[in-house]
């Protein structure tokens, strides 16, 4: 079983999120800690749950998903993965910081870069990887089938979709990547957003005004 712990972190309210399983092998999910503060929260669970990072994973280069890219790879001496088309934005990332007036410590580049669809493994758990642009061109999802979850950074939220106006965004692809690949999935999936509640499938294709009207 995967179990999720989620953080809301930044002035963004972005969602941080950590995987594990019974091995204690985790993977964390869009590192958004931006104070020291916010990087104790992320420490201490790990070291409380006796937990050993694997991966940090970047559903999308934004930068509030970004702020503690650093810290983490820092820290863990974990490789990073982002998707080829959000490089982008890690390379002019200190330059967006600025533009809201944040301070950031240039990120590296991925270690690891995603260009297809695939899998990921940690622990005795595997995720699914389904590229989802629109909010930007290299988001993706990751899925699960057995704990029947998917966490989409900011392409779907609960009663809402991602901005498309962001450099790179596309309101046609952000709907063709929600329909194709997000609402092919089983009613009941779990869905867990980069901002905002948790919700579902089925929640989100009947009640979504952007999505059922």
């Amino acid at each position: 079983m995967i179990n999720i712990k989620t953080f809301v972190f930044n002035a963004f309210q972005e969602n941080t999120f950590i995987l594990y399983d019974d091995t204690n092998d985790c993977v964390i999910i869009d590192a958004g800690c931006s104070t020291e503060n916010e990087e104790m929260q992320l420490k201490n669970f790990i070291t409380e749950n006796k937990l050993t990072p694997k991966l940090l994973i970047n559903t999308h280069c934004h930068i509030d998903h970004i702020l503690g890219n650093s810290f983490v790879t820092n820290e863990y001496n974990v490789k990073n993965l982002a998707h080829k088309d959000d490089l982008f934005f890690i390379e002019k990332a200190k330059e967006i910081a600025i533009t809201y007036g944040l301070e950031l410590n240039e990120p590296s580049l991925p270690d690891n870069i995603i260009d297809k669809e695939g899998e990921l493994s940690f622990g005795n758990s595997t995720l699914k990887i389904l590229h989802v642009p629109g909010h930007s061109p290299g988001s993706i999802a990751l899925y699960n089938d057995e704990n029947k979850f998917v966490i989409v950074g900011d392409v779907l939220f609960n009663g809402g979709i991602g901005r498309t106006d962001l450099p790179g965004g596309d309101y046609n692809v952000l709907m063709r990547s929600i329909n194709k690949k997000l609402f092919v999935l089983n009613d009941d999936v779990v869905v867990f957003p980069g901002h905002g509640s948790t919700t579902t499938i089925l929640k989100e294709k009947t009640e979504n005004p952007f999505l059922c009207g």
